[in-house]
């Protein structure tokens, strides 16, 4: 006669609190590093894009002032941009006329004074108000430092950048001798996070 010998209960074994804790933590550990490298990727990322869309406004609006006499830009306003760039992919624009407003997506909220476009004539020595015009982009985050520079600068007479200790000019080609633009001036002058602000003037 056999006697059956009884096989040992097998205990299902599930995570225990403290592994669960641990994974949660590394998982979170990684989301705090990650996300912010991917926002500044990102950001990156849409700086050629952004230019190009400046760059195409301001080649339309010098084509367009052509044979206006000494002022040719004085009606030049962010409406005028607003107008050019509205079913734009890159730019968003709320709003019409001079109160529209346009956010570059290079930080800040998008919303008035706040990650925005901003355009308005500008006096040169040889003309009055309206012989140039300023396309002002504030709260940039500096991820787009000095890319956004380097990309304007073909397009701009005028470049300054305001960031760490107020604002610099890192290209001016009307001065005496002209101040070529430097890619390694406009990174110095960049500060963390969204606080810079791009000048770019155009006659």
């Amino acid at each position: 006669m056999s006697i059956a010998i009884p096989r040992p209960i097998s205990r299902q074994r599930g995570f225990s609190l403290i592994e669960v804790s641990i994974v949660a933590a590394i998982i979170l550990l990684a989301a705090i590093i990650g996300i912010p490298a991917i926002g500044n990727y990102v950001i990156e990322n849409k700086v050629p894009e952004v230019g190009r869309e400046l760059q195409r406004f301001v080649v339309r609006t010098k084509t367009n002032a052509q044979g206006a006499g000494t002022t040719p830009y004085a009606e030049v306003d962010t409406g005028t941009l607003a107008n050019a760039v509205r079913d734009s992919s890159v730019l968003s624009v709320n709003g019409t006329g001079a109160a529209a407003v346009v956010a570059h997506g290079l930080g800040g909220a998008g919303t008035s004074g706040n990650g925005v476009i901003t355009v308005e004539p500008v006096s040169f020595a040889s003309g009055g108000a309206g012989s140039g015009f300023a396309l002002t982009l504030n709260r940039v985050s500096h991820a787009a430092c000095p890319s956004l520079a380097s990309v304007m600068q073909r397009s701009a007479e005028i470049i300054a950048v305001q960031g760490v200790g107020g604002s610099v000019l890192v290209k001016d080609s009307t001065a005496t001798p002209p101040l070529t633009y430097v890619a390694a001036r406009a990174q110095a002058q960049c500060a963390q996070g969204d606080n810079n602000t791009f000048v770019f003037t155009v006659r």
